[in-house]
Order: structure tokens, then C-alpha cells, then sequence
């Protein structure tokens, strides 16, 4: 009966999550308050990045970059395998639904990977985070011009181009703190090995701050009130299949392949996002602004979904993997 109630206790970080989601809906951050919360998540990013670049070895690094069946096998289901469910998606709803949200949801699947979270939850989970850092930059930096392309091609957009902001604040707030914390990785790597609690705290804290950010930013625009309870449903429902199908391929993959355990946490959390980040600036280049609000619904709440279930994901594969059995990539 205890082992029951244990296993029917709702998780404290999920609980965490949901309560940054209801303080977004009932305090949304405006105006100064905005940009100050805008610094503070940049900073969170930034102290995470230079916390794995002072962790991670640089051979684990090299280890991660030459992993090309780890990194093929995640570009392929990001830019391959969702992409042609979402094709099935658009053809299966058109007419339907309104065209708007079908959009939205093809326009979910041409996106790139998200990096600061895919890591984190990497990390929570303990897995490749080297393998998972690389990936997941790759596919954000490729993304910026491949996720056009591919909306031009298979959405009929006429407006085309990729974000130099993107490219920067990926450079500034991933890149740059990484190295500067693998310089000062032979003066802090040996400490921080012994603070597992500290990185367990930036981790979580910064998706914790990343969830009520983007959460505030929809109540802020009026996304919420744009769409009827119905549309709302149905574009949780269908956001929940597409990611309950990239998820059962990237685990099936995985294993199929004989990937280890920690490549295996790798793949499926990197393959399985999408960026919210990179697709709001790219979506208000490609359409209209009359419709831009509408088509990316789905995207905000798909990442809202995606940071739930993987934060469970993660929690369950830290539980089945033994303290002593961290991976190779964080040890000194």
C-alpha cells in the first residue's frame, strides 16, 4: 500500500512547473517587471552553460562531437520524422480545423531542437550531456536555416530568411559562458564535482523560470482568449500525439540500434523537443502577423507539454540509474 501511494504521489517538479504555469496566468510579468524577468532568464541560461562547460572534460567533448550515430540518429528524427508526421497531421486535418492551427502544428515540426533544456533534463536524468550538448546546438544552429527552407517548401510561405539574433543569443548565452567554463575548469572542476546539489538547483531552477517566462508572455499577448475551449482541446490533444509518437520512436530507436542507457536519454531528449525560442522569431518572419498569433498556439502550448513530460521522463530515468553509475562526460 505505501509503495502505491509513493508511486501516485504527483512529483514535486512537475508540481513546480504547474505552479509557475498558474502564477504566469495570475501575474503575468509586463513591462519593467518583463525585462528584469528577460535578464534573469538570460543569466540562469548563461550560469547553466558555464557550469556544464566547467564539468564536462574536454575529451568527453571531442567523445560527444565524433558520436555520429547519436548525432544522425537525432538530426534524422527532428528534421526527417517529425516533419512526415506532421504531413500526416496536415493531411488528415485539413479542412477540419481551422487552417490556421494546422499550420501551427506543421509549423511545430520543422522546428530545431531546443538546447538549455534538452541538457538539463540530459543531465537531471544522467545521460550523455556532452553528446546531448552537441546535438542539441547542432540542430539549434542548423535549424535557423533549415527550418525556413522546409516551411517555404511544404507550407507555401513566400517569406523566407533566418535570424542573426538567433544565431547571437545562441552564441552569448550558450556558447561564450561554455568556454569560459572550461577555462576555468581546472580551478573550479574539482569543487563543483563535489556540489551535485548546486548544478541539480540551476538545472531545475532554470526551466522553472523558462516555464513561467514563456507562459507570461502568451497571457501577456492574448493568446489564451484568441481560441474557443474546443480549439484548445483539440490542439492539446493533437500536441500530445506528436509528441507521444517522437517520443515511442526515439526510445524504440534507441534500443533497436543498441545505443547505451545514457545515449539512449540523449536521443530521446534532444530528438523530442522543440524550440520555442528559435520558432517565435522565424514564425514572425514567415507569415502573417494577422495569423502569426494563431499558428503558434501550438507551439507554446506544445512546449509547455514537452517540459511536463519530460521533466517525469527524466525524473523516472534518474531513478533507474544507480548514483554510482553517473556517466563518464561529468567525472573529472
Amino acid at each position: 500500500m505505501t509503495t502505491l501511494l509513493r508511486r501516485l504521489r504527483p512529483d514535486g517538479y512537475i508540481v513546480a512547473i504547474m505552479g509557475m504555469v498558474a502564477l504566469a496566468a495570475l501575474f503575468p510579468a509586463r513591462g519593467s517587471a518583463k525585462d528584469l524577468l528577460d535578464l534573469v532568464v538570460h543569466g540562469a541560461i548563461a550560469l547553466l552553460f558555464f557550469l556544464y562547460g566547467a564539468r564536462l572534460s574536454r575529451q568527453a567533448i571531442w567523445v560527444g562531437m565524433l558520436h555520429w550515430r547519436l548525432q544522425a540518429l537525432v538530426f534524422a528524427t527532428t528534421f526527417a520524422v517529425f516533419p512526415l508526421i506532421g504531413l500526416g497531421m496536415m493531411a488528415a486535418l485539413k479542412g477540419h480545423v481551422d487552417d490556421g492551427l494546422v499550420t501551427g502544428l506543421m509549423f511545430v515540426a520543422l522546428l530545431p531542437s531546443t538546447v538549455q533544456s534538452s541538457i538539463a533534463f540530459t543531465s537531471i536524468a544522467r545521460g550523455n550531456v556532452a553528446a546531448a550538448l552537441c546535438c542539441a546546438s547542432l540542430s539549434n544552429l542548423v535549424g535557423v536555416v533549415l527550418t525556413p527552407v522546409l516551411a517555404t517548401a511544404l507550407l507555401g510561405t513566400t517569406a523566407g530568411g533566418m535570424s542573426l539574433d538567433a544565431i547571437g543569443d545562441i552564441a552569448l548565452q550558450i556558447l561564450l559562458p561554455f568556454v569560459l567554463g572550461q577555462c576555468a575548469r581546472p580551478l573550479i572542476g574539482d569543487w563543483l564535482a563535489g556540489k551535485k546539489t548546486l548544478t541539480m538547483l540551476v538545472d531545475r531552477g532554470s526551466i522553472l523560470l523558462v516555464v513561467y517566462a514563456a507562459f507570461s508572455a502568451g497571457m501577456v499577448a492574448g493568446i489564451w482568449s484568441r481560441v474557443t475551449p474546443r480549439d484548445l482541446g483539440l490542439v492539446l490533444l493533437l500536441d500530445g500525439a506528436l509528441l507521444a509518437m517522437v517520443l515511442g520512436f526515439t526510445t524504440m530507436a534507441s534500443r533497436l540500434l543498441r545505443f547505451s542507457r545514457e545515449d539512449e536519454i540523449a536521443i530521446v531528449f534532444c530528438g523530442s523537443k522543440k524550440s520555442m525560442a528559435s520558432g517565435l522569431p522565424i514564425a514572425n518572419i514567415l507569415f502573417p502577423a494577422a495569423t502569426v498569433g494563431l499558428i503558434v498556439l501550438p507551439l507554446m502550448l506544445f512546449h509547455q507539454m514537452q517540459l511536463m513530460v519530460c521533466a517525469a521522463l527524466a525524473r523516472r530515468y534518474a531513478l533507474r540509474t544507480a548514483p554510482a553509475a553517473m556517466p563518464a562526460e561529468v567525472a573529472a
